[in-house]
């Protein structure tokens, strides 16, 4: 990969100001968002995430590949948090192994402008509708993570059916906000929706710095439960991530032959979210620890897909 384009992803500023709010709470200083704004900002990103996904959605002319593409980009998004929930429930607590397994089957905008980077540098195309696919992969990891929380919760009731499951996952603020974002943004109108664009683009960089910068000193808060699980949680968060993108590289071929999209696909099926993910657990899994989910996210699973990643899962999906 181009040096200057590592280069650039890792000085990207939002990464820099979760940096910033490590260093802050290492050096005890008390600079923090207050909780009130915090939960804002939360539920800012997940509707900015959806709307936006929607809109791409809107726009793209629907044909029989887009439509596989979108129907694989979901299976992967529910399939991997299924097995990687009980890989780590191993080591880990149910609530704990959810957020793992949502981070690690969601996924990671930046890492998706790190692949697009890479792929330019290489002089390959890929298709607009990638940009919804990766949309569309957001929420199906978190409904099914809480769906696995709550079925393997200590506190849930045997007799709950799994209806009550599903609808208590579909009814959870931080879904349902995904979900009817994304659907509220398919059906807008497009000038309608022009309206509302500084709101939902212009400045979702700078409330996610600020959310990252929060998120970077509830980190660092916790680091004592990375340091914990730090050789399980470290290896997972590196052996499960490249298992997914080798596979999506590889079974992508069913779907689709262009290169760049297969690339693509296996960069979405092995980045992990810090962004959607984290808010949304937040609010539907309180007890998950941060210091778990955000470092394995951001701190192992996107440096290891920036660096070896992108290469490999370009070489395979060339390969076969």
């Amino acid at each position: 990969m181009d040096p200057q384009v590592l280069f650039s992803n890792l000085t990207n500023p939002t990464l820099l100001f979760f940096l910033l709010g490590i260093f802050a709470t290492l050096v005890k200083s008390d600079l923090q968002i207050p909780e009130s704004s915090s939960k804002f900002i939360s539920l800012y990103l997940l509707f900015a995430i959806g709307f936006k996904g929607g809109q791409e959605l809107s726009h793209s002319t629907m044909t029989a590949e887009i439509g596989w593409s979108l129907l694989f980009g979901l299976a992967m998004s529910s399939a991997i948090p299924v097995y990687s929930f009980f890989i780590l429930r191993r080591r880990l607590s149910v609530s704990d192994a959810g957020a793992v397994a949502a981070a690690f089957g969601s996924v990671s905008a930046v890492t998706f402008v790190a692949a697009s980077s890479y792929l330019e540098s290489e002089k390959i195309a890929f298709g607009g509708h990638m940009v919804a696919v990766m949309a569309l992969m957001e929420a199906p990891a978190i409904i099914v993570a809480v769906m696995l929380m709550d079925r393997h919760s200590d506190d849930l009731a045997e007799e709950t059916s799994l209806f009550s499951i599903v609808r208590h996952s579909f009814t959870n603020g931080s879904v349902l906000m995904v979900m009817g974002s994304l659907l509220i943004g398919i059906i807008a109108d497009s000038k309608q929706a022009e309206g509302i664009r500084p709101f939902t683009t212009d400045i979702f960089k700078g409330f996610l710095a600020i959310f990252l910068l929060d998120m970077g000193m509830t980190t660092a808060r916790r680091f004592g439960a990375f340091r914990k699980y730090g050789s399980f949680v470290t290896l997972s968060a590196i052996l499960i991530p490249a298992f997914n993108g080798c596979v999506a590289a590889a079974l992508s071929g069913l779907v689709t032959a262009d290169v760049g999209n297969r690339t693509i696909f296996a960069v979405l099926a092995a980045s992990a979210s810090y962004i959607a993910v984290p808010a949304a657990m937040r609010l539907a899994a309180p007890k998950a620890d941060p210091g778990l989910y955000i470092p394995a996210a951001l701190g192992v699973t996107f440096p290891f897909n920036v660096t070896v990643g992108l290469p490999l899962y370009h070489f395979i999906a060339r390969s076969f």
